[in-house]
C-alpha cells in the first residue's frame, strides 16, 4: 500500500500491555503526515505522540498513554529503530519513511 502524499509509512508497536489502548492492536502501520500542521516543523516523536493520542488511541484512559501536557506517561520505554529515545533525542527526534517506534510500558499491577 502506497502511502497517502506528504506522509510517510512509520510502523509502531505498542507492548506490555499498551495495545488495549489501541484497538488490541500490537502492530501498527500509519501515514504519518511529513510535517507537523502545528508549526510545518519536520515531524518528530512528539508530533507522532500527539497524532497517535488523536488519530489512534480509541480507549477512554488516555492518562495511561500520555499525561495532561501531552507527555508520555512515566514508565514507558520508546525504542527508535531499536534503539532508546534518549539517545536519539526524545521527542525531538525526527522520523523517516519506514522507522519503527516501539512503545513498551513496565507498569504491571499487582
Amino acid at each position: 500500500m502506497a502511502p497517502e502524499p506528504d506522509t510517510m509509512p512509520i510502523s509502531v508497536d505498542f507492548l506490555g500491555g499498551l495495545d488495549t489502548l489501541f484497538s488490541n492492536k500490537t502492530s501498527h502501520t500509519i501515514s504519518l503526515p511529513l510535517l507537523n500542521p502545528s508549526d510545518s516543523s519536520p515531524a518528530n516523536v512528539g508530533f507522532l505522540i500527539s497524532y497517535l493520542v488523536k488519530h489512534h488511541l480509541k480507549h477512554p484512559r488516555t492518562e495511561f498513554f500520555v499525561q495532561d501536557d501531552g507527555h508520555l506517561t512515566p514508565g514507558i520505554l520508546v525504542l527508535i529503530n531499536e534503539a532508546d529515545w534518549e539517545l536519539e533525542g526524545e521527542e525531538e527526534c525526527e522520523l523517516k519513511a519506514g522507522d519503527k517506534v516501539v512503545f513498551v510500558s513496565t507498569m504491571h499491577g499487582g
